[in-house]
């Protein structure tokens, strides 16, 4: 699968993405988490391509060689991603789908731009409020990397030694997974580019901008929604309650056996084929037809 190198110049710097598929597929944006970021999932994005999608994948505020200046509040990383979207696809509405952090934009994209998005897939990560309200011993102890990020040499430790630290959390979040030596290659140049930037996503965590942001997600999702989640998530548990109210639109969650975090990685076929059958058949522009 071949993908193009494409650049947006957006209101906070230039964002670089991958992109790839027929120019009149269904608009699709791939948001990555951390520690990420797009290039691997390119197997993922591939079967996605073959799907009949036109795919973007964006380095995401914070995560070189997109700009990595702050601030890293919800606000503005949605807002990039809406300022990409209207740029890429001014005409029609596109299918969003984010991993890990780029499921936590992906919940806010739906409140702040619901006309913009046609259907959303989050990875990994339960509506933001329904992680936040979580007390469970178990999943604090999982959460223990966000408090450590607070601390002001965390992002020297989380350099240091080749970047073991990130070795470490994705051996530990999903066990199953191990990248292919030029992946992982390039993964640890692109974010020694970029720390400590990625680690301030969860700083902004605990200041007032979560507040605004905590208000915008208090409104039910007007947006179709499929949520996965690896149940052998080693990061983030899977969930337990009922969440049904913060959904206006048709929601669905399916936790996959066998599967950690970073799932779209470990199966990207499986995952591929579970999105498509939600979505349903992926239907191209007609000429001169109305946008959907």
């Amino acid at each position: 699968m071949d993908f193009r190198r494409v650049t947006f110049d957006l209101p906070h710097g230039t964002f670089h993405a991958l992109e790839a598929g027929d120019p009149d597929g269904q608009p699709t944006l791939f948001l990555h988490g951390f520690p990420d970021h797009p290039s691997t999932a390119t197997a993922f994005l591939g079967e996605l391509v073959r799907q009949g999608r036109r795919v973007l994948a964006p380095w995401l505020r914070g995560y070189a060689p997109s700009p990595t200046a702050g601030p890293f509040d919800f606000a503005s990383l949605t807002g990039d991603v809406i300022a990409l979207i209207d740029s890429w696809s001014p005409g029609r509405p596109v299918d969003v789908i984010g991993h890990d952090w780029g499921a936590l934009i992906t919940y806010d994209a739906t409140v702040s731009a619901p006309d913009r998005i046609a259907r959303a897939v989050t990875l990994a990560i339960p509506h933001p409020l329904t992680f936040m309200g979580r007390s469970r011993p178990a999943q604090l102890l999982r959460s223990w990397y966000m408090g450590f990020f607070q601390l002001p040499g965390s992002g020297l430790v989380a350099g240091a030694r080749d970047l073991a630290l990130i070795d470490r959390l994705w051996n530990q979040w999903s066990p199953g997974l191990s990248l292919d030596p030029p992946l992982r290659a390039e993964l640890h140049d692109h974010l020694r580019a970029s720390l400590p930037a990625p680690l301030k996503y969860y700083r902004a965590m605990l200041r007032p901008g979560m507040v605004a942001a905590a208000r915008r997600l208090s409104r039910p999702i007007t947006v179709p929604v499929l949520y996965l989640h690896g149940a052998d998530d080693g990061c983030i548990l899977p969930p337990t309650a009922d969440d049904g109210h913060r959904f206006a639109a048709p929601q669905e969650h399916q936790v996959i056996p066998g599967l950690g975090h970073f799932l779209h990685l470990e199966a990207p076929v499986e995952v591929a084929r579970l999105i498509a059958a939600w979505a349903g058949p992926v239907e191209p522009i007609t000429a001169g037809g109305p946008p959907r």
